[in-house]
């Protein structure tokens, strides 16, 4: 969880497909228009989420910046929806502090402003408690493997332990709030809509 994914290319039709249902969903976050791509760590979220936030020129937050380090992903819906859902439902600018991964504290400072469209990518950010402020939820999805080659590669052999147990935290977060059948739009590892 400590870096970005290397790039793969989003196919259009996804990102076409995604803006579209925006469209047809009114905002339900006051007057911002909130885009949830969830799914399992290393799945390709944070890349979908890159490209999607360009073309829509909309904001974007990860949810690596909100887990309060490897054991923060019970309470990252609750930072979610008190520091940024909530006050852009109520019309103002949520505030979050990012949480350092290197340092394992918080750091600067985010304002996200109401209005336009919001993406909100990472695993976990649909839960009962966030889930009424999204117009639009996405699930992207790969097989384990796949996700701990790519976690691995991002954050190195030594997180292995991290990891297997954040497998085992996220497929908990999963069963309990069902946000695979809540999703839009299933999409898999390389972008691509799946069926």
């Amino acid at each position: 969880m400590t870096g970005r994914p290397d790039p793969v290319r989003v196919p259009p039709q996804t990102l076409a497909a995604v803006a579209t249902l925006a469209r047809a969903h009114a905002p339900q976050c006051g007057t911002t228009a909130v885009i949830a791509i969830d799914g399992p760590a290393g799945s390709g979220k944070t890349t979908l989420a890159g490209a999607l936030a360009q073309t829509l020129d909309a904001q974007l937050v990860h949810m690596d910046d909100l887990y309060l380090g490897w054991s923060g992903l019970e309470s990252s819906a609750d930072r979610l929806r008190e520091e940024i859902l909530a006050p852009l439902w109520l019309g103002r600018s949520g505030v979050y502090r990012r949480y350092d991964w290197h340092a394992e504290a918080l750091a600067e400072s985010h304002e996200v402003t109401p209005g336009g469209t919001l993406v909100v990518e990472g695993v976990g950010c649909v839960r009962a408690g966030t889930r009424g402020f999204f117009s639009v939820i996405v699930w992207v999805e790969a097989d384990d493997a796949m996700r701990l080659a790519r976690g691995l590669a991002r954050d190195g052999s030594a997180a292995e332990g991290h990891w297997r147990d954040w497998m085992r935290q996220e497929r908990d977060v999963f069963a309990r709030a069902r946000t695979r059948e809540l999703a839009h739009l299933h999409v898999d590892a390389w972008g691509r809509i799946v069926p």
